[in-house]
């Protein structure tokens, strides 16, 4: 089995730039195709052996030295979003979110309206439905904020609801939020949809760096790449049938009450769907410890992840979740770059440990 050093400068800014890449890929949970081909891309470029499954997920694998693949490391494409619900007699759109966030958080984002034509999309802001202090004084911030609340003013010249017709939109077009990412001179990555894209590019880098050194890991391992982790069913389905040990990658959660490291890793106990596996879990805190990785336990207590999709469609396997820090979660987010590296050095600890 070969060693490899945990990240190199080169590999840091790789993993970056790949963030980076990933974000400004609109996928809102439903319509991934985009991202995946991106993701596919990285892969076939490093040589790593993929399929996708009937639903648009993607599996890879790292060879190992295991008869069957033992291991799996889950990750998702997807975001949260929107749909258009109805075109509206003022040539504006209302919207159903895609996954779960508040309308508060959409207020006021650009965004994209992609019709079926998938090489076009239209550009708009999410706006209250009260949006001028001019015109409505302080009722702008006495009305309510749900999604019924809201609407989209869309970048055309349009002031009926036949205009957004001869424009091609319709009910069940997915909006996707636009990510503006920025990368501070402190080293915090600020946007939208770093839940999910992030992980992505731990497992991505991780990938890269063990199919340029050659390394043979102990065991077989799938990278599983979900499209549909924001709306509860991801990890479903295109696990292998032998797996003993997942992790889910994902988002930690960065708040008051909570113990999550901003700049460090997360090894969460339980979540709303129940404890981690036990064993799991430990060893997972006993290999940050002994490699000198930062990191933190905590409790999730209104959150799930692909691990719990994969445990609830019936796979025989022990689970855990490995979380980089993220402030925000499902509005402005905010993680840093030690964050996503401390998630990287356990991880990469993890699959050249044997079971």
């Amino acid at each position: 089995m070969g060693q490899t050093v945990a990240m190199t400068e080169a590999d840091r800014a790789w993993m970056i730039d790949t963030l980076l890449a990933l974000l400004q890929t609109p996928s809102p949970a439903g319509r991934t195709d985009a991202v995946m081909q991106v993701i596919g891309d990285i892969f076939d470029h490093f040589g790593v052996p993929f399929t996708l499954t009937r639903r648009g997920a993607l599996t890879a694998e790292l060879p190992g030295e295991s008869a069957t693949i033992d291991r799996a490391l889950v990750v998702h494409s997807d975001t949260i979003g929107c749909m258009v619900s109805e075109l509206k007699d003022n040539g504006r759109l209302e919207l159903v979110p895609v996954g779960t966030f508040s309308a508060r958080f959409a207020a006021g984002a650009r965004v994209r309206i992609f019709i079926d034509d998938p090489d076009e999309f239209i550009t708009g802001t999410v706006m209250p439905l009260k949006a001028s202090g001019h015109a409505f004084g302080d009722e702008i911030d006495t009305q309510p904020t749900n999604w019924e609340h809201v609407e989209v003013r869309i970048d055309r010249k349009v002031s009926t609801r036949e205009d957004l017709v001869r424009l091609g939109l319709q009910i069940g077009d997915f909006v996707a939020l636009i990510t503006s990412p920025e990368l501070t001179a402190d080293g915090f990555i600020v946007s939208r949809h770093l839940d999910g894209k992030a992980g992505v590019a731990i497992a991505l880098a991780l990938a890269k760096n063990f199919s340029e050194n050659k390394v043979v890991l102990p065991h077989r391992t799938t990278i599983l790449v979900t499209i549909t982790e924001e709306v509860g069913h991801g990890a479903s389905h295109g696990l292998p049938a032998d797996v003993a040990e997942l992790v889910s990658v994902d988002n930690a959660v960065c708040a008051p009450g909570q113990h999550s490291l901003e700049d460090g890793v997360t090894i969460p106990m339980a979540d709303m769907h129940g404890p981690f596996d036990y064993h799991l879990t430990r060893k997972l805190c006993r290999l940050a410890r002994e490699r000198g990785i930062p990191f933190a336990r905590d409790i999730f207590r209104y959150y799930r992840s692909d691990a719990a999709a994969a445990i609830e469609a019936g796979a025989n396997t022990r689970a855990a979740l490995v979380g980089f820090g993220l402030d925000g979660s499902h509005g402005w987010e905010r993680t840093h770059i030690e964050s996503l590296e401390a998630a990287y050095h356990l991880l990469h600890a993890w699959l050249q440990t044997p079971l």
